[in-house]
């Protein structure tokens, strides 16, 4: 169940990858940080979340946070380089790729990476256009 997330978390987070986040995927988040996303009909992704250390039980909620989430993808054969996971499905992973014109922030675009594959393929400009379940 996703609940409010104070920024200063994003922001760790941020500080962690390297990278600030797009606007509004921020926005999203901290409104409600993690739930689902519908991306193609029938295609429903779990948001990871950003860790929250307020207190134990928002700790163990979130600790399966978009850090320890991208470490562990990034051990997969093809996953983007400068990625970061911010939703999972049957092993496929939403990604933020870096922006290619400002290095230290990630581009607006979602993108869906394909664990089998190894493709990746922009699903939506921003994160405010896709349907939060």
């Amino acid at each position: 169940m996703p609940f409010p997330v104070d920024i200063a978390y994003v922001r760790a987070t941020e500080s962690k990858v390297g990278r600030t986040f797009p606007l509004a995927f921020v926005e999203a988040m901290t409104a409600n940080n993690g739930g689902t996303v519908e991306v193609e009909p029938d295609w429903y992704f779990e948001l990871h979340p950003f860790l929250d250390e307020s207190s134990t039980k928002r700790l163990m909620r979130t600790c399966n946070d978009i850090v320890r989430e991208t470490r562990v993808a990034s051990q997969w054969r093809g996953f983007p380089g400068g990625a970061v996971a911010i939703g999972a499905v049957d092993g496929d992973r939403l990604v933020l790729l870096p922006d290619p014109d400002s290095p230290d922030q990630f581009d607006e675009r979602i993108y869906w990476w394909d664990h089998e594959t190894g493709a990746v393929q922009a699903v939506t400009a921003d994160f405010s256009k896709l349907r939060r379940i």
